[in-house]
């Protein structure tokens, strides 16, 4: 790797909402001139937080870096479904939320910890039939989906404020957050749905380190340097 550039490497954003992930890979590509840039891990239009992005030779380690473990910090709203299962969908169903104590709800939320099954949203982009699902769902087809194993380590309340729940979450890749916030609501007899996610970690990568995307592309692609992890620091961490 003796021709490795200061390019090759990983750059952490702080992913804005509404923005798409593609959006901001595409952006910085574009605004950068970039060759290669790829990211690990999608993040919804309505979520916040860490996107780890890969520039130039780096996108070789994109596969291994995806499964890292993730970290979010959320909220979910009793008492609403959507189509979606987060806020940016339709209201399917309202119903009151019960008498609940802030006991009662780490109970159930406990239940949700460990290996559990979870199958997959609708508006997901697992591929069914070379086909993204979120593609289907927006021409009004659904398909039976297999549930996935996935691991919650721990998933903690925060804040209980009627009908809003704020909570820490830390899992493997691949858990819907999305789908767990209908599950709870499911158990609970109310419905729910996800008001708010922001990624807090992906693997050994912070929040804390990274930058907005506004304070990215005000820098001259010179000075960028100093925010891109080099790739052998980067693959030095890794069981490749």
């Amino acid at each position: 790797m003796n021709d490795l550039t200061p390019f090759d490497g990983v750059l952490l954003v702080d992913k804005p909402k509404t923005w798409t992930s593609h959006d901001v890979v595409a952006k910085v590509r574009g605004h950068f001139r970039f060759k290669k840039v790829g990211h690990c891990g999608t993040l919804d239009p309505m979520a916040t937080g860490l996107l780890v992005l890969v520039l130039g030779r780096a996108t070789k380690l994109s596969e291994r870096l995806m499964g890292d473990d993730k970290a979010y910090e959320g909220a979910m709203q009793l008492g609403t479904t959507t189509d979606t299962g987060d806020c940016d969908g339709k209201t399917l169903e309202t119903k009151p939320v019960p008498p609940l104590t802030e006991a009662q709800l780490v109970e159930v939320m406990a239940k949700f910890k460990g290996d559990i099954q979870q199958t997959p949203t609708m508006v997901s982009a697992i591929k069914h039939e070379g086909q993204p699902l979120y593609k289907l769902a927006r021409k009004g087809i659904e398909v039976e989906r297999e549930p996935r194993l996935i691991h919650i380590y721990d998933f903690r309340l925060l804040k209980f404020e009627p009908p809003r729940v704020e909570f820490r979450l830390a899992c493997t890749k691949g858990t819907y957050v999305r789908t767990l916030a209908t599950d709870i609501g499911q158990t609970l007899g109310c419905g729910a749905h996800l008001a708010e996610l922001r990624r807090t970690a992906s693997g050994k990568f912070s929040i804390e380190d990274a930058h907005t995307l506004e304070e990215i592309l005000a820098l001259p692609k010179e000075k960028l340097t100093q925010w891109i992890l080099p790739l052998l620091e980067v693959a030095r961490g890794l069981q490749l």
